[in-house]
């Protein structure tokens, strides 16, 4: 059980014993006291910690020794080098992680639990663009290799929200020339080119509201689709309690290149 425990961890960053108890333990058990013992034991063997509290339970992350143990196990799939997910807890964001983790269970759980990447940079120097997606799965289908995630905790203003999203379609209506030196050349999407090189289509963005009361996610969700209104990435969007419910997704944005195309500019040739 601790070996699950460390690798879920190495998957999601933080996780209560709540968590930790969906995935490690038979769906019609409550694991919660065999998990408990497991953390404080890897807390003892000085692979776990805990840092901060979501309510009355404390938040569990891996320490830098509990990172180099799952790498040297080969327990996870590489990935790029991220932190232990202790400093978001210490600074108060805490709460935000472990609903990311609720997200995270709900949509695969066990499933695709090592599919998930958190915490996922997306960046583009030129036009001064970066924010990070709060977690990417790693899910191919025939046109897409991954699926892209946010979760607002209620926390941010439905303005903030939106340009989020818009930050979206922003990204993927980059282009970037390329070609030698003198000769015609041609534009590619700068994600196409750089980052999702496998894809045929820009990845879907599933967009969850989480930390208000159902009748307010769902005046949040009405509001989101009005302001990310004729966007031209496909967004979906839904509630964490629906999602936990296995309700559908409603969609609020469609993918559409061409569009793109026309709303941002050409870059120069060289």
């Amino acid at each position: 059980m601790r070996a699950d425990a460390l690798r879920m961890l190495g998957c999601v960053r933080i996780a209560t014993v709540r968590q930790m108890a969906q995935v490690i333990t038979t769906e019609d058990a409550d694991g919660r006291s065999y998990v408990r013992r497991a953390m404080n034991r890897l807390a003892e063997l000085g692979l776990a910690e805990t840092n901060g509290k979501d309510g009355k339970h404390r938040i569990w992350n891996l320490t830098v020794a509990g990172q180099k143990a799952l790498a040297a196990g080969n327990e996870l799939p590489p990935r790029p080098k991220a932190g232990t997910g202790a400093k978001p807890v210490r600074a108060g964001f805490g709460p935000h992680g472990v609903a990311v983790t609720d997200m995270i269970l709900a949509y695969g759980g066990r499933k695709h639990l090592t599919d998930w990447q958190v915490e996922a940079n997306h960046a583009i120097k030129e036009i001064g663009l970066s924010f990070t997606t709060d977690a990417v799965l790693a899910l191919p289908t025939k046109t897409s290799e991954v699926r892209l995630f946010e979760l607002d905790n209620g926390t941010m203003s439905q303005a903030r929200l939106a340009t989020e999203v818009w930050d979206y379609e922003r990204y993927a209506g980059h282009r970037v020339w390329e070609g030698a030196r003198g000769t015609i050349g041609r534009t590619f999407p700068f994600w196409q080119r750089h980052r999702y090189t496998r894809s045929q289509t820009f990845p879907r963005l599933h967009v969850v509201l989480a930390g208000k009361e159902e009748h307010l996610l769902a005046n949040r969700l009405k509001a989101l689709a009005a302001d990310v209104k004729g966007i031209a990435v496909a967004v979906w969007v839904n509630t964490l309690p629906r999602l936990q419910r296995g309700e559908p997704w409603y969609e609020i944005g469609v993918d559409d290149p061409d569009r793109r195309r026309q709303r941002y500019s050409e870059p120069p040739g060289r």
